[in-house]
């Protein structure tokens, strides 16, 4: 574009000094955009008695079309590389999340699904975003740029296949509308009856008909909010012991370790060694909890290990319980 206005300028003054003075600065204006443009107009300052004017507009014109020329290749090869890149990213992450398993699908990333979204990050869960509202992405992507993505609604059967639901351990539905997260609920249950469904409900009249949709949760954040309000004043330490946990940069969090529900009783000595990563406060076992259990308690197939642990350390469990 600098290159264009100078060769106006420089145009304008040749014609002007070609002119002897004689043609106004318009007209000079003009004929050097004719010539750079080649829009082949008549000459409106007279050449036929000036070789030396008729050379300097041959020489306007091969820069002129030269910048054009220019100009207008690298627009076009900008449009075609962002669209070209932009095609690119999103089959890459299309076939990332095709090697997903186990992983969780959060639908609507608001000011819940974000939270939502920090804690799955936290704990080092795999994890794919489906979300309707491209400034909403964009948001996200700010604070998490790797972040796995579809743009498009989650009550839409297609978009939840293409996040893998048929493969996701469990779907949080967490946009600001109850009807869209009842049928978000819905459609994940109907594609994968074995995923756990987690929806946000602020309407008590939708509790019921979310939960007979398949809802294994149902979360209210007024009621949610309400609890923590009232638990800072009466159990303080508790709520900060909490509260530091979420903020730790380890995180720092109380995790269940399921174990398999076939095969042989084992001892808490065996599925949880003493370990810095980790500590055992409870077995669920029998329908009954077993609260700081000892080394040689047995837990049976299908019981569950309630543990304070880092993502380190879960991983570890989730080894020794597989093993």
């Amino acid at each position: 574009m600098l290159a264009f206005v100078v060769i106006m300028l420089v145009g304008t003054a040749g014609y002007w000094e070609v002119s002897a003075g004689k043609a106004t600065l318009l007209d000079c204006a003009y004929m050097t955009f004719i010539t750079i443009a080649t829009i082949g107009y008549g000459e409106v300052i007279d050449l036929s008695a000036s070789p030396g004017g008729r050379v300097f507009t041959m020489v306007i014109g091969f820069l002129g079309v030269a910048n054009v020329f220019y100009m207008t290749s690298k627009m076009t090869a900008f449009i075609v590389e962002s669209d070209l890149n932009e095609g690119l990213r999103r089959h890459r992450m299309q076939r990332e999340i095709e090697t997903l398993a186990g992983h969780y699908i959060v639908c609507g990333i608001g000011r819940v699904g974000t939270n939502v979204l920090r804690e799955l990050v936290a704990t080092g869960r795999e994890c794919v975003v489906i979300e309707p509202a491209q400034p909403s992405l964009e948001a996200m992507l700010e604070s998490y740029p790797k972040q796995r993505y579809l743009h498009g609604d989650g009550a839409d059967d297609e978009l939840l296949r293409a996040a893998g639901v048929q493969r996701a351990a469990g779907v949080f539905a967490v946009t600001g509308d109850d009807s869209k997260n009842l049928v978000i609920t819905l459609s994940a249950k109907q594609l994968n009856p074995g995923a756990r469904v987690v929806a946000r409900c602020h309407d008590v009249r939708f509790v019921d008909k979310i939960r007979q949709v398949g809802a294994d949760d149902i979360v209210s954040p007024d009621f949610t909010g309400a609890l923590r309000i009232a638990s800072s004043m009466l159990r303080p330490a508790v709520v900060s012991l909490l509260d530091e946990m979420l903020r730790s940069d380890q995180g720092l969090r109380v995790e269940e370790i399921g174990l398999p529900p076939t095969g042989k009783e084992r001892k808490i000595a065996e599925l949880a060694p003493p370990d810095t990563d980790y500590v055992v406060l409870a077995v669920r076992r029998d329908g009954r909890w077993e609260f700081n259990p000892g080394a040689e308690l047995r837990a049976k197939p299908g019981s569950t290990l309630i543990v304070m642990t880092t993502p380190a350390g879960r991983a570890k469990l989730e080894r020794l319980v597989a093993a």
